[in-house]
């Protein structure tokens, strides 16, 4: 395969799904205007949500990794943190507010930083299945008792699988992993 066929492969793996998107918006508009409008409409807003979300994250990110040295943060969150290590990443996750896709970069940071694998796991976890602001409507909504019974299932949930997830990985995959987030 010569250059130029490898160069429009890899172009095409990295953007097929968007200029298909494109094609796709292009015949909308040419046979439904008024639908492409409502569809630029919904994609711009969308696309506005996401920059107002995605940009105070990663400026809170940047400060996190410039202000938390390594050493606070591995006493922390590291290896030897035991329960110390698992409260604050619970908590933490409990706590935030933001989506998965701004959660990702946090928790790149945090392994960067030293943090135990497990931990960060219990910080994802926490932070889809047990925020706080869910906890209260679920409350209002469904009744304190089976709110308790389902945040209490979900702690021992979310720690099982943060724990199996690191038993079942090899040093090998640990070590990578740690090499990958260096490499970022």
């Amino acid at each position: 395969m010569d250059y130029g066929a490898m160069f429009i492969m890899k172009f095409l793996k990295k953007y097929g799904m968007l200029i298909l998107l494109v094609i796709i918006n292009i015949g909308i508009w040419i046979y439904q205007p008024q639908k492409e409008y409502t569809i630029l409409y919904f994609t711009g807003k969308n696309f506005l949500n996401f920059i107002f979300m995605i940009v105070p994250v990663f400026i809170c990110i940047g400060l996190m990794d410039i202000w938390i040295k390594q050493e606070t943060m591995v006493k922390i969150m590291g290896k030897q943190s035991g329960l110390l290590g698992m409260i604050t990443s619970l908590l933490l996750g409990m706590v935030t507010a933001v989506p998965l896709y701004a959660l990702l970069p946090v928790t790149g940071v945090l392994l960067k930083k030293g943090s135990r694998i497990s931990n960060v796991i219990l910080f994802i976890c926490s932070s889809t299945t047990i925020r706080i602001p869910l906890l209260l409507f679920e409350i209002s909504s469904l009744g304190m008792k089976f709110t308790l019974i389902r945040l209490l299932l979900n702690i021992i949930v979310v720690i099982a699988i943060a724990f199996f997830t690191e038993f079942l990985l090899t040093e090998k995959d640990k070590k990578e992993m740690y090499t990958r987030i260096e490499e970022l």
